[in-house]
C-alpha cells in the first residue's frame, strides 16, 4: 500500500506548483473548537496487510481494464475501503458520477476576498493546521491553507444560496489532500448541492430534524439502550460534529477517516447518521452502565475511542439502512422534532414569564424604596418645595446675596 504521508507530500507539490445542547447558533456556525482540544490527526501507517495488498493489486488491475460504479461501491465498502490515496484518487471522483480527468474554470482568487464569510473561513483554516500533515515544508502548508481557503469560499461563491459552517473545512480538507485542489473543487461541489446540502441552509433546523434519525434506529437496534438514553436527556448534539464533518473532526487517524469516506461516497447521503447509531449501539454495555444523567451520557458519546472496528461498523451500517431505509421511520422522526419544538416553545415561554417576573419585581421593589424615602405626595411636595428654596438661597449666595431695597 502507498504510504500515506508520501501520497499527501504528492498533493502538496502539485499545490506548489500553481502557486490548499449549545453547539448551534442562528448563524449556523457549530462551535467546534471552543473550549475542546485540537486534535493533531495521526498520519502514521503500518505496512499493508496481505489482504489489503491484494485488494489494492486487484482494483489496480481493473482500474487498467476498467472497472464500473457498482464495482468501485463494492470495493468501497468491503474491508480496508480503497486501501489507499493513489486508488482514492481514481475512486472518489468516479463514485459521485465525476470524471477525474475533466477540468473547469475556476472563480479568480482575487473574487472571492469580497464574500462575506472570507474571514470566518480564514479563521477556521487557521485552526486546522493539526490536520495537514506534520513534517511538510513551511511554503507547502501555507499554499495548502491557501487552497482550502479557496476552494471553500469558491464554492459558496458560485452558490451563493448555501451558507458555510464551522465543520465544513474538516471534510473540504480531507478532500484536497486525496485528490488536489481542481478534483477537491467539483467533489465540493457535488456534496454541497447533495449530501451536506440541508446542513448549508441558513439556519440549523434541518439538520437537527435528521439527527433524529438516530433514536428510531437506536430503538430498533437496542429497546433498552434506546429507553436509557431518552430517561438521561442526552438528546443529539454529542453527534453533531460527526455527521458536519463526516467523522473528520472528531477521529485521531487519518486512515481512519478516509476509510469512512469511502463508504459515506459509495452510499446514500444518511448513511453516516446510521453509522452513528451504530457506534452508539456498539458502546452499549458501557452506556448502561452510567447513570442516566444528561451531562454523563453527553461526555460519554461525545469522545470517539480510537480502536473502533470501522470495517465491521460500516458493514452494519449498510444492512441498517437496508433494512430500515429512512422513509421507513421518516414520521417517528417527524413526530420527534414536532415534541421537541413544543417542549422547546414551553421552555422558551417560561423564561419569558421568567423575566417579566424578575423585571415586575424589580419594579415593585424600585417603587416600595422610593415610598419608604418619600411616603406621601404630599410630603414629596414639600420635599420639593424645600429642594427649590435651598437652591435659590444658594443662587443668592453666590450672586453677593439678595438684592437692596430701594
Amino acid at each position: 500500500m502507498e504510504d500515506s504521508e508520501s501520497s499527501v507530500k504528492i498533493s502538496c507539490l502539485r499545490g506548489s506548483d500553481e502557486i490548499n445542547p449549545g453547539l448551534v447558533d442562528s448563524d449556523s456556525f457549530v462551535n467546534l473548537n471552543e473550549d475542546e482540544k485540537v486534535i493533531e490527526l495521526n498520519f502514521k501507517e503500518g505496512p499493508p496487510t496481505p489482504y489489503l495488498q491484494d485488494k489494492a493489486d486487484e482494483i489496480e488491475k481493473n482500474m487498467k481494464t476498467g472497472i464500473t460504479i457498482a464495482m468501485w461501491k463494492d470495493f468501497a465498502l468491503s474491508p480496508g475501503g480503497l486501501v489507499n490515496d493513489r486508488i482514492r484518487k481514481q475512486g472518489w471522483p468516479i463514485l459521485l458520477g465525476l470524471n477525474p480527468n475533466a477540468c473547469e474554470e475556476m472563480i479568480p482568487e482575487e473574487n472571492l476576498r469580497e464574500h462575506p464569510e472570507y474571514s470566518q473561513v480564514v479563521l477556521d483554516v487557521n485552526r486546522s493546521l493539526k490536520r495537514f500533515p506534520p513534517g511538510i515544508p513551511i511554503e507547502q502548508r501555507l499554499a495548502l491553507q491557501d487552497q482550502l481557503t479557496n476552494l471553500i469560499l469558491r464554492v459558496i461563491t458560485k452558490y451563493p444560496h448555501l451558507r458555510y459552517y464551522q465543520g465544513y473545512h474538516d471534510v473540504a480538507i480531507t478532500f484536497l489532500l486525496v485528490v488536489g485542489e481542481e478534483l477537491a473543487l467539483r467533489i465540493m461541489e457535488t456534496l454541497s448541492t447533495n449530501h451536506l446540502r440541508d446542513c448549508m441552509e441558513p439556519t440549523m433546523e434541518k439538520t437537527s430534524l435528521l439527527l433524529n434519525y438516530i433514536f428510531p434506529l437506536l430503538k430498533r437496534l437496542n429497546p433498552d439502550l434506546f429507553s436509557h438514553l431518552e430517561r438521561s436527556g442526552a438528546g443529539t448534539m454529542f453527534c453533531l460534529p460527526w455527521f458536519l464533518t463526516w467523522f473528520g473532526h472528531s477521529l485521531n487517524h487519518y486512515k481512519d477517516v478516509v476509510r469512512l469516506y469511502d463508504a459515506f461516497l459509495a452510499t446514500a447521503p444518511l448513511v453516516p447518521l446510521y453509522l452513528t447509531a451504530v457506534i452508539v449501539n456498539y458502546r452499549a454495555s458501557e452506556l448502561l452502565q452510567l447513570e442516566p444523567d444528561m451531562a454523563t451520557v453527553h461526555c460519554f458519546l461525545s469522545q470517539l475511542p480510537d480502536d473502533l472496528p470501522f470495517d465491521r461498523l460500516v458493514s452494519e451500517s449498510v444492512e441498517l439502512f437496508a433494512k430500515f431505509p429512512p422513509e421507513s421511520i421518516e414520521a417517528e422522526v417527524k413526530e420527534r422534532t414536532r415534541l421537541e419544538k413544543e417542549a422547546q416553545q414551553k421552555e422558551e415561554e417560561k423564561a419569558r414569564k421568567r423575566r417579566r417576573g424578575a423585571i415586575k419585581r424589580g419594579g415593585s421593589s424600585l417603587k416600595a424604596q422610593l415610598e419608604r424615602i418619600v411616603p406621601s405626595s404630599r410630603a414629596q411636595l414639600l420635599l420639593l418645595a424645600f429642594s427649590i428654596a435651598i437652591g435659590f438661597y444658594a443662587y443668592l449666595r453666590g450672586n453677593g446675596g439678595p438684592p437692596a431695597i430701594r
